[in-house]
């Protein structure tokens, strides 16, 4: 029967390593993809005319880092946090912090 726990516990923290890891390689490609599509979009821009300055600040050269970095915040709350946001120990450090501040 311990062995049988150990196993499942093995298994479950195997499947978290690996989720983190698939994480940790999205946000890297999201950073790496994000710079070179910037970076173009800016070489682009000052191509057909624009300055440098109005080519860094013309915000539609970010939107795809705005919307993609959202889908990357949603799978970091998944991997990283979904447990650790208002969960039980949470609630008893908030009480503890409340009563400590009285």
């Amino acid at each position: 029967m311990d062995s049988k726990k150990q196993s499942e516990k093995y298994i479950k923290a195997k499947k978290r390593v690996e989720d983190i890891k698939k994480f940790y390689k999205h946000l890297t490609f999201y950073i790496l993809l994000n710079i070179i599509f910037i970076g173009y979009r800016i070489y682009k821009d000052i191509n057909y005319g624009s300055s440098f300055v109005e080519a860094f600040t013309d915000i539609s050269n970010y939107r795809i880092f705005f919307w993609w970095g959202i889908a990357v915040l949603i799978h970091a709350v998944n991997v990283l946090g979904k447990d650790k946001l208002f969960n039980k120990d949470w609630e008893e450090r908030k009480v503890k912090e409340y009563m400590d501040e009285n």
